[in-house]
């Protein structure tokens, strides 16, 4: 059991992660032992995710503060939070973990301003994360130049070779 003051520090922590985030994705774990719930525990940390395992009754206290107030209704059960700055990657860990068979399920999601359901952060799991979009956009705007650097340069070794075989010959 949890003192008052205990309580306070746990809202006050909530309330300080949930505002310096942008994202929370909710998912239930009931039926996933110790070990599973530290599995994916971990590969959120190595991804800058605050995952959590709440005390419902106190981060619905933490929320009524916050732009996840929303969020309330879902906090129900065994909870866990994903609260983060990249709402890609949490999706994509937590459709991991949800798609394998585990017993976990996603039950909800806030994003830009709005909450989403189970399905909408599904689907955001299907995006490519901010590293792979960087990457292929590098590799859009890349190619363009190489291949004008090509023509440019294509003129120039032609004439080279006309100049080079003509050399030969004389």
């Amino acid at each position: 059991m949890m003192s008052k003051q205990q309580k306070k520090n746990y809202v006050e922590e909530m309330k300080k992660v949930f505002t310096s985030n942008e994202a929370v994705m909710i998912a239930h774990y009931q039926g996933l032992n110790v070990n599973e719930l530290d599995k994916i525990r971990d590969e959120m940390r190595k991804s800058g995710i605050f995952f959590k395992v709440t005390k419902n009754k106190i981060t619905k206290i933490a929320l009524k503060d916050t732009k996840y107030k929303e969020l309330e209704k879902f906090f129900t059960g065994p909870t866990a939070a994903a609260i983060s700055s990249d709402p890609i990657m949490s999706a994509k860990i937590l459709s991991k973990y949800a798609k394998s068979g585990s017993s976990l399920k996603i039950v909800a999601g806030y994003m830009d301003g709005r909450v989403l359901e189970a399905e909408d952060v599904a689907k955001i799991a299907t995006l490519p994360t901010l590293d792979e979009a960087r990457a292929k956009i590098i590799g859009i705007l890349s190619s363009p130049a190489q291949k004008f650097l090509s023509i440019l340069l294509a003129p120039g070794s032609k004439i080279a070779i006309l100049a080079h075989e003509k050399s030969k010959k004389s």
